[in-house]
């Protein structure tokens, strides 16, 4: 995998079901996380604030559980861009084992009309730039 990026997260009381185990809801919260980081470090030197995303398509396999105190490693990277949408994937990982991988469709809007705004070089450039 190319331009990969890394999160670490620690799992809190917060963050667990009834089953003791990282609810569903918090794995979607954190993919929202490392994507919006993601972009702020590909965008720190070239900021693009005229452009924001949005989620238009989940798809999560939830594999393995992780529980209380366990140490997780959220990997993303950006696939296919074009149109006016973006493919992001993600993996999660505790101690080399996958527990979550996803795929993530995002559509760019502009950011004062909240419109669909197609992607132009100028952001696959940042999308694709080395981490």
């Amino acid at each position: 995998m190319k331009n990969v990026y890394t999160l670490t997260i620690t799992v809190s009381p917060e963050d667990l079901d009834l089953l003791h185990h990282v609810n569903n809801l918090v794995y979607v919260k954190w993919m929202d996380k490392i994507a919006t980081n993601h972009w702020a470090h590909l965008t720190k030197d070239t900021p693009l604030p005229q452009y924001v995303w949005v989620v238009v398509r989940h798809e999560i396999d939830y594999l393995k559980q992780a529980i209380l105190g366990d140490e997780i490693i959220v990997k993303t990277w950006v696939g296919e861009t074009k149109g006016v949408t973006s493919v992001r994937f993600m993996e999660f990982y505790k101690n080399d084992v996958l527990l979550v991988k996803a795929k993530t469709t995002w559509a760019m809007l502009d950011a004062i009309t909240h419109k669909p705004s197609r992607i132009r070089e100028n952001v696959l450039k940042v999308l694709q730039a080395p981490k």
